[in-house]
């Protein structure tokens, strides 16, 4: 049950959860609802003046789950008869969720310490025996949250994603295990940033976006002298950021200047920075983000762009979508070469819509 009451901004505490949207007089989001404050935002809410704010606890108590109405079995029919399931997907345990929320929080704050290496090594593992147990070649970024905040969610989805795809490209297992410990670490240089500017409630100016952008150089520093970490990690980190077109930074490399580590993991970093809500940006949906990965054929290497879209199910088999066309539908099979056109089963109609094949379903979209 969440308990919502007010606080004066005197006595707020570092951990506490805000229940209402903090926003400036051109009612641009400072604070997103839902936002686990720090000492940073405290400061900031007490700057802007306010006399308190609404705060919340616990969790909502769950929903009944409403049985859907049996199909007429003609349609459950057709969709027995053509489903395919999906490739195997990553499943994190909550055991295992734990455990990786508490190692990758270990290791970004305490980036000298001696078990560095070793905490990077038992979470890669983790990953690792979670990937191989299902013999997992897709992955639902919607099941691998594993805790509350950014950067260290964000380091799980890169590698965990980055581990999928190298699999699928059927990558030697050390690489798929060295890929895994750069997407883990490729923000590690973020340890070295400026609270003030890493947990900033609005969006950088040019001068803050300069000193965010030496992450990479700061994360290849803490990394290199690490006998443990191979070069390949290294490089991963520092080139993270790097584009096709040499329009990326720390050093505007080209395409065959940068590692294919680092290519595989530029193409994940995007994708889950943008559907991640931030306080100063709302989450794009899954299949927004996808388009727009598709669309940054000059950024982002096209074998990797590949890669990714054939790890990615945004619609699992099984689900129930609305079509463009006012129809509700069931997918039935996914098609890796074209991940925002499955194919489906009309709920009411009992046709079937190949919207990535049939060209009569080419104006039918899923909302």
């Amino acid at each position: 049950m969440i308990k919502r009451y007010f606080v004066r901004c005197s006595s707020l505490q570092v951990g506490m959860r805000i229940d209402q949207a903090i926003k400036d007089r051109l009612d641009r989001t400072l604070i997103a609802r839902g936002t686990i404050l720090d000492s940073y935002l405290i400061d900031s809410l007490k700057k802007l003046g306010l006399t308190g704010i609404y705060v919340s606890e616990g969790e909502p108590d769950p929903e009944p789950a409403k049985p859907e109405p049996p199909l007429p079995p003609q349609i459950q029919h057709t969709i027995n008869e053509i489903r395919k399931p999906d490739p195997a997907k990553v499943t994190l345990s909550e055991s295992v969720k734990k455990r990786v929320s508490e190692g990758i929080q270990y290791l970004y704050n305490n980036p000298e310490s001696q078990e560095f290496t070793n905490t990077a090594s038992s979470i890669t593992q983790n990953l690792m025996k979670a990937i191989n147990e299902n013999d997992a070649i897709a992955v639902d970024i919607s099941a691998l949250k594993t805790c509350d905040e950014y950067t260290f969610k964000h380091s799980v989805d890169v590698a965990t994603m980055s581990m999928v795809i190298a699999k699928q490209k059927e990558m030697k297992q050390e690489e798929i295990y060295n890929i895994g410990v750069a997407g883990l670490l490729h923000d590690m240089g973020k340890s070295k940033i400026p609270l003030s500017i890493l947990n900033k409630p609005a969006r950088l100016n040019d001068e803050e976006f300069a000193v965010m952008k030496k992450h990479p150089v700061l994360g290849y520093e803490i990394l290199k002298d690490k006998k443990e970490i191979p070069q390949s990690v290294s490089f991963a980190v520092l080139q993270h950021h790097e584009k096709m077109n040499g329009k990326g930074y720390p050093f505007g490399l080209k395409s065959e200047q940068i590692t294919p580590f680092a290519k595989i993991m530029s193409v994940v970093d995007v994708y889950d920075a943008l559907v991640t809500e931030r306080p100063y940006k709302e989450a794009f949906s899954q299949r927004t983000a996808v388009e727009m990965i598709m669309s940054m054929i000059e950024d982002l290497d096209l074998d990797a762009m590949k890669g990714f879209l054939a790890s990615v199910i945004l619609y699992p088999v099984d689900t129930t979508v609305n079509l463009s066309n006012g129809e509700k539908a069931r997918v039935v099979k996914n098609n890796p070469q074209s991940v925002l056109r499955p194919t489906v089963v009309g709920l009411t109609s009992g046709k079937i819509y190949d919207l990535a094949e049939d060209l009569s379903c080419a104006s039918i979209i899923i909302l």
